[in-house]
């Protein structure tokens, strides 16, 4: 049998982003307290609920830098693959907040609905637009989402935040007009629509990976069809993949191959490690090579594939 653990460097994100992180928790935490005394002043359900979203994202901000920092720390005698899981366990964290605040802002939209109260328009648009550009720069600034789950849930809080400010300008355009109040409640729904939908996608793939399925993107078929076409490979099965935070990739598997020695066996390690590494950007393995099926070689062996998850 020959083991192979394969390890390579782990790509971070620039200090810059540690440092943007910590620039954009103090704005929003400075607007986050704007904006409530605003809403209170102008009888808006709409501010006070975008000023609940942003305390979200302030927090949001907070652990993703706290898990910015954890994440990027070296692997250790007892964090053997390092702390890169924390960054998507803090996302789906903030993606949970997310939708308790969404919930909130639909209970107190159904009672604005059933009793409407005048809002400020002109304090609506002036704060809600300093909101947009405020939200537009730290969206900016983090780079877009990347790779990076607990980045990306922050990105996605700072965006739906810019759209939220941009909604209740319009919003507060037309109350100023039409002079319909049930807008200031309509737009905070909208805003938890909105939460909701931002909050999907993070809390399906932070699951994904904190459960140890399938890194998203791959198909065990393919892999399997492309480790297999390797020169030498016989079978390839007990096949695992998973994923050791936002984009780094493990593996696990047994490779039947013609009885040979280990230094024979060699190229054949390095050439499914190649295409691994390549074609699907999974950067660890252990690949245990067989030269008898597995059965029947061995039995405990198959008792351990009868306790297999």
């Amino acid at each position: 049998m020959a083991h192979d653990h394969s390890h390579h460097g782990h790509s971070h994100a620039h200090v810059g982003t540690g440092r943007m992180l910590w620039v954009s928790l103090g704005l929003t935490v400075a607007f986050v307290v704007v904006e409530a005394l605003a809403g209170i002043r102008s009888g808006s359900l709409a501010l006070l609920s975008d000023a609940g979203h942003n305390f979200t994202d302030a927090f949001a901000l907070l652990l993703a830098a706290i898990g910015f920092y954890i994440q990027s720390r070296p692997a250790d005698q007892t964090k053997t693959y390092g702390y890169q899981r924390t960054g998507v366990l803090v996302a789906f964290v903030n993606a949970l907040t997310l939708v308790v605040l969404a919930g909130v802002l639909f209970w107190e939209s159904y009672q604005r609905l059933l009793h409407p109260q005048p809002v400020a328009e002109v304090t609506m648009i002036v704060v809600a637009g300093i909101g947009l550009l405020m939200n537009l720069a730290i969206v900016w600034g983090l780079g877009g989402h990347g790779h990076d789950l607990n980045i990306r849930a922050a990105w996605v809080h700072m965006l739906g935040d810019a759209a939220s400010s941009a909604g209740i300008i319009a919003g507060a355009v037309a109350m100023r007009y039409t002079g319909w109040l049930a807008i200031d409640p309509i737009l905070s729904i909208v805003i938890g629509f909105g939460i909701v939908w931002s909050a999907k996608d993070i809390i399906r793939d932070s699951l994904n990976i904190l459960l140890e399925g399938l890194p998203k993107g791959l198909r065990l078929p393919d892999v399997t069809s492309a480790m297999g076409s390797v020169e030498g490979v016989i079978d390839v099965h007990d096949l695992h993949i998973w994923s050791l935070g936002s984009d780094a990739h493990a593996l696990s598997c047994h490779v039947l191959i013609e009885d040979m020695p280990p230094s024979a066996s060699d190229s054949i390690l390095r050439c499914i490690n190649t295409i691994l590494c390549d074609r699907f950007a999974i950067h660890h393995t252990t690949i245990q090579f067989e030269h008898t099926k597995c059965a029947l070689a061995d039995v405990s062996c198959s008792v351990v594939k009868q306790h297999q998850h």
